[in-house]
C-alpha cells in the first residue's frame, strides 16, 4: 500500500512551561487541525495517534525536562513509523513539538542512512557543549539528532541518528546564536533572509542535491511552523520577524515533498489561536505543500 498517511504525535514534552501553572498547548494541535478540515482536504489515510505521557516540569542539571517520558515516547513513535514505512507508506506526522524528531530519527536510523531537511525558524542547535541552559529538547532537537546532546538523548538506539553532512537547515533568522556553529558542521544552512531575498527557485537546487545523494536511503522533512514570519504566524512559542511567507513555505515544500520518505509538522499552539486564523494557515501550508509527499519516492531500501 502506498500514499500519505497521517499520524498524530501530540507531544508537548520538549517545551518549557509557558507560565508556571500551565503546560504548552501544542499537544492540542492535531485535533484542532482535524477540526479545521485538514483530513478532509488532504484525503490521506489516518494512522491514529501515539499517546503522550503526562508533562512534568522536572529539568535538572544533566537531564532535560521530561527526559524519561521523551525517551519512552520516542521509542513508541519510532515503532509506529517503522511499521508505516515497512508498508510502503509516506508518513506525515502531526505534532506536537520538535522533540518528536528524536523518535523519527530513531526510526530512520534503524533503516539506514537518511538525510534531513530541518525547516525551522531556529537552528535548534543548543547543546551541552555550547550552553548552560540545556533543558528543553524542542530547542535542542537538531543538535541531538547529529549526536551533540547528552548520550542518553543523542544516542537513543545506540548511535547518532543523522550524520551532520546529511543535514540541511533552512529558515533560521540571521540573529540565531548557533548559526555559525551549525553552518560549520552541517551540509548547508540557508537562513530565511536568503530565501526571502533570492526566492525559492534560487536556493532549492543545492538543497535537493544534498539530500538526494546516492549514498542516502532517503530523506525526511522537518517543519517547525515558526519558520513563518510572525506577521502571519503568532500561534507558536517563539514567533519572530524575518520569516517566510506561507507561499514561500508552500513553494519550498512542493519542491521537496515528492522525493521525501516522510515529513512532520509541529509547534502550532491552539492556545495562542483563539479565533482559529492561524490554524487555517497551517492547514493551507500542509495541504498545498505536502499533498505530493513521497509521490516520486522509490529509494527506501525497505519499501
Amino acid at each position: 500500500m502506498t500514499g500519505v498517511t497521517l499520524l498524530s504525535a501530540p507531544t508537548n514534552l520538549g517545551l518549557r512551561p509557558p507560565v508556571p501553572t500551565a503546560t504548552p498547548g501544542c499537544a492540542k494541535a492535531p485535533e484542532v487541525l482535524r477540526a479545521t478540515g485538514l483530513y478532509q482536504r488532504l484525503g490521506a489515510a489516518d494512522a491514529g495517534l501515539v499517546r503522550c505521557p503526562r508533562y512534568v516540569d522536572d529539568a535538572r542539571p544533566g537531564r532535560i525536562r521530561n527526559q524519561d517520558a521523551i525517551l519512552d515516547y520516542s521509542i513508541r513513535l519510532a515503532g509506529r513509523l517503522t511499521a508505516l514505512l515497512d508498508e510502503g507508506r509516506q508518513p506525515l506526522v502531526l505534532g506536537g513539538d520538535c522533540s518528536l524528531l528524536l523518535g523519527i530519527g530513531l526510526a530512520l536510523r534503524r533503516r539506514g542512512r537518511y538525510g534531513l531537511l530541518h525547516i525551522d525558524g531556529h537552528t535548534d542547535f543548543r547543546h551541552p557543549g555550547n550552553s548552560d541552559m540545556v533543558a528543553s529538547l524542542a530547542g535542542e532537537d537538531l543538535a541531538a539528532a547529529v549526536g551533540l546532546h547528552y548520550p542518553a538523548v543523542s544516542l537513543l538506539g545506540g548511535e547518532q541518528h543523522f550524520r551532520p553532512d546529511d543535514v540541511v537547515q533552512v529558515g533560521c533568522r540571521d540573529d540565531d546564536e548557533a548559526m555559525d556553529e551549525a553552518g560549520a558542521l552541517l551540509a548547508m544552512v540557508v537562513p530565511a533572509s536568503h530565501v526571502v531575498r533570492q526566492g525559492v527557485p534560487a536556493v532549492i537546487d543545492p538543497i535537493v542535491t544534498t539530500v538526494t545523494r546516492p549514498e542516502l536511503d532517503g530523506y525526511w522533512i522537518h517543519v517547525d511552523l515558526d519558520v513563518l514570519d510572525e506577521s502571519v504566524m503568532q500561534a507558536v512559542d517563539s514567533p519572530s520577524p524575518g520569516g517566510l511567507s506561507p507561499d514561500q513555505l508552500i513553494e519550498l515544500l512542493q519542491a521537496l515533498a515528492p522525493n521525501a520518505s516522510g515529513a512532520h509538522v509541529g509547534i502550532y499552539d491552539p492556545d495562542l489561536d483563539p479565533e482559529g486564523t492561524a490554524a487555517q494557515v497551517v492547514v493551507d501550508c500542509i495541504v498545498e505543500g505536502l499533498a505530493g509527499l513521497g509521490t516520486n519516492h522509490s529509494r527506501d531500501r525497505a519499501s
